[in-house]
């Protein structure tokens, strides 16, 4: 499957200019790539926020040689080393630098690679920078950040609106680009029910778009009413509502759901038992990142909440 096939690398933006980040994180890296000098860094932040494409972007404008190594597929450590050392050890002819992207780094071992990167760091840093990309930087060893810019690419709520504003005219350029009708109704909906994982969104919609149409029909957003529903299951310890209502809105991320269940608490649940339920819900939001079963995870939390908690 070719990369012209992917929407999501055929439409990956190549300058930072073209990336949609916040604002002040936009004007940093711009400000990095107009003084032509490039740090070490560490990208922190959930999947699909534009982490590797930044990474990608910035040393393209810069013309920098680099190479792009994933921490969970090549965590070795001596496939690391020699990967590195063989990259880093030449110097560039098309710059003064070169770099080494470090993907999903926060799969590294922090006992034996993580410590060993920071040799790297050091032994290489007259020709040689380094870009560290994690979804969870308290993963990361301290050393690593000491030795690194962290910019953070988590949304806030405030960001939220004018980003999904931005990408709502990508998502719109992609679509006449490929010469699929659709109805602004359905992407937006698309957009909030994947938001900010703005990866999964496009995946999504060139999912949807094989019928050459997306229409507010085949777009299956998780309504308020559906979560009174969910509540009204944990409520009655119905285990099998409950496991029925996981299946069929299992497209919804977890942690979507993790977040929503979170904001409706104060309505729903008694309050001596909203610490509980925060303890129960951050628990799983960050075993969702490891497990290799998400509807599995998700059923787990709600049978925990549906014993231990107490509504109103």
């Amino acid at each position: 499957m070719s990369n012209e096939y992917l929407w999501v690398e055929k439409y990956r933006p190549q300058k930072v200019a073209d990336t949609i980040l916040p604002t002040k994180l936009k004007e940093t890296f711009q400000k990095i790539i107009d003084g032509g000098e490039l740090p070490n860094m560490l990208f922190t932040g959930t999947a699909g926020l534009g982490k590797t494409t930044v990474a990608k972007a910035m040393c393209n404008e810069l013309n920098c040689d680099y190479i792009l190594i994933n921490g969970s597929e090549e965590g070795n450590i001596d496939t690391l080393r020699t990967k590195i050392k063989q990259f880093a050890s030449s110097v560039s002819l098309s710059s003064d630098f070169k770099v080494v992207i470090l993907d999903e780094a926060d799969y590294l071992n922090p006992q034996s690679t993580q410590p060993a990167l920071r040799g790297f760091i050091e032994e290489f840093s007259s020709n040689c920078r380094f870009i560290l990309t994690c979804n969870f930087k308290n993963r990361i060893i301290e050393p690593l950040h000491s030795r690194c810019g962290v910019y953070e690419f988590n949304t806030s709520k405030k960001d939220l609106a004018p980003i999904a504003s931005q990408f709502m005219k990508r998502c719109q350029y992609i679509l006449e680009e490929e010469g699929v009708s659709y109805t602004q109704i359905a992407v937006a909906d698309l957009i909030m029910k994947f938001a900010p994982d703005w990866r999964r969104v496009i995946n999504e919609l060139q999912r949807y778009s094989v019928n050459g149409n997306i229409d507010a029909g085949i777009v299956n957003v998780v309504s308020d009413k559906n979560y009174d529903d969910l509540f009204s299951y944990l409520k009655n310890k119905d285990f099998k509502k409950m496991r029925s209502w996981v299946v069929n809105n299992i497209d919804t991320d977890a942690s979507a759901i993790f977040r929503a269940i979170y904001d409706k608490m104060a309505e729903k649940v008694a309050p001596q038992s909203i610490p509980q339920l925060v303890l129960i819900l951050g628990d799983y939001q960050y075993k969702n990142a490891f497990v290799a079963d998400h509807e599995l995870n998700v059923v787990a939390c709600l049978t925990e909440v549906m014993s231990d908690v107490q509504f109103n």
